[in-house]
C-alpha cells in the first residue's frame, strides 16, 4: 500500500525537529518535565501546587504544538491554526516565559527558606536540594521559552516563517 500524498516523510519531521524552533520546543519539553517530575516526586504544599501548575500545562501545551508542527498538521488545528500557526506558537512561548517567572521566584523563595538544613548536623528531612534543583530547571525553562519566543518575533518581523 502506497503512502497517502499529505503524510510528511520521516526526512520532513526530523528536518522540523533540527530547526531552531524544533530544537528550543524540545529543550522546554526536557527542562520543563524536570521542573514538575522534581517538584511531583517529592512532597510539595502551598505556592508550589502554582509551580507544578505551570510546568505541566506547558509541558503539554508544548507537546502538542511540537506533535502538530511536525507532522504538519497546523491546518487541523481550529481558531489557531493555518496561517495563524507561527503566532500562536509565539503566544505561547510569550506566556509561558511570563507564567515562569513568579514560578522561578516561588521556588528561589522555597529554597532560601529552607537554607537553613543545608548542614551537615542537620538530621530531619529536607526539601531543600529538591527546591534548588526546581529552581534551576524553572529558570532554565523560562530561559528556553524566552529564547524561543525572541527567536520567533525577530523572524516574524524579518517576514519568515519559523518551520517547528
Amino acid at each position: 500500500m502506497a503512502p497517502q500524498a499529505d503524510a510528511p516523510s520521516g526526512n520532513d519531521i526530523l528536518s522540523r525537529l533540527r530547526s531552531v524552533c524544533g530544537v528550543l520546543r524540545l529543550l522546554q519539553l526536557l527542562l520543563g518535565a524536570g521542573v514538575w517530575v522534581t517538584i511531583a516526586a517529592n512532597r510539595y504544599e502551598g505556592s508550589v501546587h502554582f509551580v507544578l501548575l505551570v510546568a505541566v500545562l506547558f509541558w503539554l501545551l508544548s507537546l502538542a504544538s511540537l506533535a502538530i508542527t511536525a507532522l504538519d498538521r497546523q491546518s487541523l488545528v481550529p481558531l489557531v491554526g493555518g496561517d495563524r500557526w507561527p503566532l500562536s506558537n509565539l503566544v505561547l512561548d510569550v506566556a509561558a516565559t511570563v507564567l515562569y517567572g513568579p514560578a522561578v521566584g516561588i521556588m528561589a523563595y522555597k529554597t532560601q527558606k529552607n537554607a537553613f538544613c543545608n548542614l551537615e548536623q542537620y538530621k530531619h528531612a529536607c526539601h531543600y536540594k529538591v527546591y534548588l534543583t526546581a529552581t534551576v530547571f524553572a529558570g532554565l525553562t523560562a530561559l528556553a521559552y524566552l529564547l524561543s519566543a525572541i527567536y520567533r518575533a525577530v523572524t516574524k518581523c524579518r517576514g519568515h516563517t519559523p518551520s517547528a
